[in-house]
């Protein structure tokens, strides 16, 4: 093995695991989990920072986007939802189609690139309706790209209409999506599902909408919500399955890790992760996921400057803009209440870190690429 600085000193058995990794080669589950439980963080930021710039060299991506969330109405009982509201509950928005065009209308004017569009799923809208909603946004913003709706939204609103899957998910594209986002997820282990959304899309449903939209020429995200009640093997677990998926179909863009957070949620008894163990997920993520482009720290979940630092962990995508469009972590007691950044500042985190901003469309296209002057 090529020695790699920092990397001296390690256990045998850890020392066998980097080498495994400096040399491009799988790990095992068993081999993740040994990584949690042992592996020392600096060790872990080194590694995953070999197998990012397999990945993408020293390029970190991001976009100009907005967020629509049409409502926040939700059938699910998920515990750890801050989010979640009933019809007439105080706080609960429901968006019409009108308000939706208005939305979109209003962000004519900026260089977005990207709509993101997910919301709770609401007891009486259908896919004819969520398949309006998306012609209505690309009738007001034609050349932005829609990232929309997740597995678990997708999964009622096509029940609903009595379709299969895939007929659900073409009707939709040919709407006009053009990519899924990863939420929904959570955490894959049946028995914490069933502990923490009790009610909610299966995980195996959830894994096999994903790979019927592959199939349907739709890229994908993935996500994973840590820092609850899982463990060590359950995040193993859970990473593992989407690898699985991915061997096959090749149609996750990238990994987006949430973080739970507490607040204004049935779990508030739960204390949330530290830093560090952020950091450590981050890099076990990138490390394990050696088949997924990309792993991104969405800021507005974990705050600005712990997303800077991520970019020592594995992490090659800052997500994007935001525009202050989104409630979902903010109503959670996120560090970010008003969640917003200039394409400058996110081009200036990125080249203080000594690397090369890219602006990417919502497919990874490269749009165009700042080098640090």
């Amino acid at each position: 093995m090529q020695k790699t600085t920092g990397l001296t000193n390690l256990s045998a058995e850890l020392s066998l695991i980097a080498e495994k990794i400096n040399r491009g080669e799988r790990i095992t589950p068993e081999e993740g989990v040994l990584l949690y439980e042992k592996a020392d963080t600096g060790v872990l930021g080194i590694l995953a920072t070999i197998v990012k710039k397999r990945h993408s060299g020293d390029k970190v991506f991001f976009n100009r986007n907005f967020h629509i969330e049409p409502t926040n109405i939700c059938i699910h009982n998920c515990l750890f939802c801050s989010y979640r509201r009933r019809i007439n509950e105080k706080d609960a928005w429901e968006y019409s189609l009108e308000d939706i065009a208005g939305i979109a209308a209003s962000h004519a004017s900026e260089l977005v690139t990207e709509v993101h569009i997910v919301g709770g799923v609401h007891p009486s809208r259908d896919l004819d309706y969520y398949c309006r909603l998306i012609k209505i946004v690309k009738k007001e913003l034609p050349k932005v790209q829609i990232k929309a709706y997740t597995a678990v939204e997708i999964d009622y609103m096509v029940r609903k209409a009595g379709l299969g899957m895939k007929e659900g998910l073409l009707k939709l594209k040919k709407a006009g999506l053009d990519s899924i986002p990863g939420g929904g997820a959570e955490i894959f282990d049946e028995e914490l599902r069933s502990k923490i959304a009790p009610d909610k899309t299966s995980s195996e449903k959830w894994l096999s909408i994903h790979e019927t939209a592959h199939e349907a020429g739709i890229p994908t995200n993935a996500t994973m919500l840590y820092g609850h009640i899982e463990n060590y093997h359950h995040r193993i677990d859970h990473l593992n399955r989407l690898r699985t998926l991915q061997d096959k179909t090749m149609g996750f863009n990238c990994f987006i890790p949430l973080k739970y957070h507490r607040s204004g949620n049935t779990m508030t008894d739960k204390p949330e992760t530290t830093s560090v163990d952020d950091m450590r997920n981050y890099a076990i993520s990138r490390i394990f996921l050696d088949n997924i482009p990309h792993l991104k720290a969405y800021w507005p979940m974990i705050g600005k400057p712990m997303a800077e630092l991520s970019l020592s962990f594995g992490v090659d995508d800052l997500d994007g803009t935001i525009e202050d469009t989104t409630r979902i972590y903010s109503m959670a007691g996120s560090e970010e209440q008003n969640p917003s950044m200039k394409a400058e500042e996110l081009i200036a985190v990125i080249h203080k870190n000594g690397l090369t901003a890219v602006e990417r469309d919502s497919l990874y296209k490269t749009l165009k690429i700042y080098r640090k002057e």
